[in-house]
């Protein structure tokens, strides 16, 4: 049998893949490489990928109805699970170009779920992405999934969230078993190069500033791509049951459990690089949030979730492999102040 992995290409879905494969499983991935960060960077992902045996890849967007409909007419007719980690992420994005939100995150997810329903005969659970940012503005911390989230403050955040509800609606219509995955920050390495880490590291290795946003003022739940894999996979071998009249659909937060200050992170991140950053203070962006923090209570209680990674082991890894990748470009160093 198959796992069928969207976004294989991207950050997560790439160490999804590596840890199904690992353990034995069949991959079937799906990508369309599109130009959202540099496409080099995802190829040189799926190189690893299509060198293991197990993986197999067709590069499509996965809101192309007709795509994915052929798709699970050949190639998807062993699929049992379906790993729904494909969207267009970021929050500064959505501001000025919304209809990619609109695209991948609302079309997609709906052809996701109408493929998981009626062209896939062997399909048995989807577990998919979701958010911390469909936190909005909360201030009460650390966030529960108990509570509220209809006070998106980005499009990217209302796409994710009604990603949500359309697959709730799903499950109880149709009786589909899904698990919505809240994931917060999640770093290390093959990381995204518009998430912190990447960002900070370009920015000291080739001596421009680090722009911290609201004055510095920011705490977020750094969470390693590690202990997300491991959450991601609990998750998907265990498909929720309907029980007392309630849906088979259960959403989880995951994350490290630990609100960091931005600060922090940036002097971890200058420790393993063995450099200084300079540093830029920049008033809060549109769309963006003060804090971080994931309860996990539910994910450790129902997945056995338990993150072991703290920034202080997480960062130096991350380090280790962007300043390979970094030499491997052939991109330049800053001399030491």
């Amino acid at each position: 049998m198959t796992v069928l992995v969207t976004g294989a290409a991207g950050f997560i879905g790439f160490h999804v893949a590596s840890a199904l494969l690992a353990r034995g499983e069949a991959v079937l991935g799906i990508d369309n490489l599109n130009a959202y960060y540099d496409p080099a960077l995802k190829q040189a992902r799926l190189d690893q990928l299509t060198a293991r045996p197990g993986f197999r890849f067709e590069r499509i967007d996965f809101a192309d109805r007709a795509a994915m409909l052929a798709l699970a007419e050949t190639a998807g007719r062993d699929v049992t699970g379906v790993v729904h980690l494909g969207a267009q992420a970021g929050v500064r994005h959505s501001l000025t170009a919304p209809f990619d939100y609109v695209h991948s995150n609302l079309i997609g997810h709906m052809v996701i779920l109408e493929a998981c329903r009626s062209a896939l005969p062997e399909f048995r659970h989807l577990v998919y992405a979701s958010t911390s940012s469909v936190y909005g503005g909360n201030t009460k911390v650390p966030f529960s999934v108990e509570d509220r989230v209809d006070r998106p403050v980005s499009l990217y955040a209302a796409t994710k969230r009604a990603d949500e509800l359309m697959t709730h609606s799903y499950s109880h219509l149709f009786g589909l078993k899904a698990t919505g995955l809240r994931f917060f920050t999640v770093y290390g390495p093959w990381g995204r190069p518009d998430m912190a880490a990447y960002l900070f590291a370009d920015a000291i290795m080739d001596g421009r500033p680090v722009q911290l946003f609201n004055e510095g003022r920011m705490r977020r739940d750094f969470t390693y791509i590690d202990d997300i894999v491991a959450g991601v996979l609990a998750a998907l071998d265990r498909p929720p049951e309907a029980s007392g009249g309630e849906a088979p659909h259960r959403l989880y937060n995951l994350g490290n459990n630990r609100s960091e200050e931005l600060g922090r992170f940036l002097e971890v991140l200058e420790d393993a690089l063995g450099f200084k950053a300079k540093v830029e203070l920049r008033p809060m962006q549109p769309g963006d949030v003060e804090a971080t923090y994931a309860d996990i209570e539910a994910s450790t209680r129902d997945l056995g979730y338990r993150p072991t990674t703290p920034i202080d082991v997480g960062l130096p890894r991350f380090v280790e492999w962007y300043k390979g990748y970094r030499q491997r470009a052939g991109a330049g160093r800053p001399e030491k102040d």
